[in-house]
């Protein structure tokens, strides 16, 4: 097939660290929106309720919160994924980064439990495209060699924003006031679409698509859908029906009348913590064991962690802290192996519907999971059986890596 030959404005030497700083600020942001209501759910919701504000009421509003940002997450990732195709990385960064931060500073001003749904649902949106978009961006924009180690750390960035998380509850009670940090990715999407260069494997891609690119679910990558699909949403369901809920379960140890805002605040941190760690070491551990036994590994050790945690701990002790640091461990090692993994698997024209569709399908299922976590708690007899049940997720993914091919499409 004759060649096409296009004039493209080259990536310069430093576009990749440029692109690399604003990418991983954005990340960052999307960690703190997605865990900052999470952390303050306790004293966001009675007021909003007022003379409501029953402990079955209070558990069935913080459900439909954090289900709410999930649909919006999943929206956003499905629908950012074909505007980056269309349009380009950089068009769709920008807008995505801006929603994010959008929807945040909305949330501080939300009269109405209503209103806050919505703000909540806009943010999730925001912050599905980010995760999305960045990381299709950076394995575009990035030489191929050593791609595992920079989606890593780039991974890294959302559990950084999980502890700017926890010290902004630690330092600031007014949720309404921590919420203004909204202003930041507001920030980044104008920096984003001033200064950063669109992707060349993208603009090579886009006059190739017409040609010689299969469609999304056509037999040449359906397979590879199916299976990142299947994979990333399993670990979606685990990973957000434990994390969500990791502050109330703390809450829930520690004895009744007692705030929980600073142990709230440490756990937020310490997940951080872990996550930074394992997603730096997952690029590394790529690199020398490959995805898939790296993967298989990773899940296996994310279901011995649940154990140790949710099945020896009735009241709270220190010892908590550590073993909440070890399973945000294995967590930021599943999602930054991921990162690499997911992308890789599919053409330039459609990489980015195509890894949105796997890394948002499943949200669907895990908001709706989510949902339902209060009737789990119920009938299980605790948060620790509950937690521990959505463990059960990471099974499945570790099934559907262990038959998967070791090789991917590059």
């Amino acid at each position: 097939m004759e060649s096409i030959q296009l004039p493209l404005k080259q990536d310069t030497v430093a576009l990749p660290w440029l692109g690399f700083s604003l990418c991983v600020v954005a990340y960052l942001m999307g960690g703190t929106a997605s865990t900052l209501m999470a952390t303050y759910l306790p004293v966001v919701v009675p007021p909003l309720l007022g003379n409501n504000a029953s402990v079955e009421r209070l558990g069935e509003v913080s459900a439909w919160i954090n289900a709410v940002f999930l649909y919006g997450w999943m929206s956003g990732g499905l629908l950012f994924g074909p505007v980056a195709d269309r349009l380009g990385r950089v068009r769709a960064m920008a807008l995505v980064t801006g929603l994010c931060g959008l929807g945040m500073l909305a949330t501080a001003y939300v009269p109405t439990l209503e209103a806050l749904l919505i703000a909540r649902f806009l943010t999730g949106a925001g912050v599905g495209g980010i995760l999305l978009v960045s990381t299709v961006y950076m394995s575009e924009v990035w030489p191929e060699r050593s791609r595992p180690v920079p989606l890593g750390i780039l991974s890294t960035a959302f559990p950084v924003g999980i502890v700017a998380t926890g010290g902004l509850v630690s330092g600031i009670t007014n949720w309404r006031l921590a919420f203004g940090i909204g202003v930041v990715p507001v920030l980044i999407a104008v920096l984003v679409a001033v200064f950063l260069t669109e992707s060349s494997v993208w603009q090579v891609g886009q006059r190739r698509q017409s040609i010689q690119t299969p469609g999304l679910f056509q037999a040449e990558n359906r397979v590879n859908l199916v299976s990142g699909a299947l994979i990333f949403g399993a670990v979606l369901i685990g990973l957000w029906g434990i994390f969500g809920w990791l502050p109330t379960w703390v809450q829930s140890l520690l004895p009744a009348g007692e705030s929980g805002q600073t142990e709230r605040g440490i756990t937020m941190m310490l997940l951080g913590s872990g996550g930074i760690l394992g997603g730096i070491a997952s690029g590394f551990l790529v690199r020398t064991f490959g995805t898939r036994r790296t993967l298989m590994g990773t899940f296996a050790a994310c279901i011995a962690a649940c154990a140790l945690l949710f099945l020896t701990n009735r009241t709270f002790s220190p010892i908590v802290y550590g073993e909440l640091m070890l399973l945000a461990l294995f967590f930021g090692l599943s999602q930054g192996s991921l990162s690499s993994y997911v992308p890789a698997l599919f053409p330039a024209p459609i990489r980015a519907t195509a890894t949105g569709f796997c890394f948002n399908v499943g949200r669907l299922f895990t908001a709706t999971a989510v949902l339902f976590t209060g009737v789990l708690i119920t009938s299980l007899g605790g948060f620790s059986n509950a937690l521990m049940l959505f463990s059960g997720a990471f099974i499945i993914a570790f099934g559907a890596i262990w038959i998967k091919s070791e090789s991917v499409k590059e």
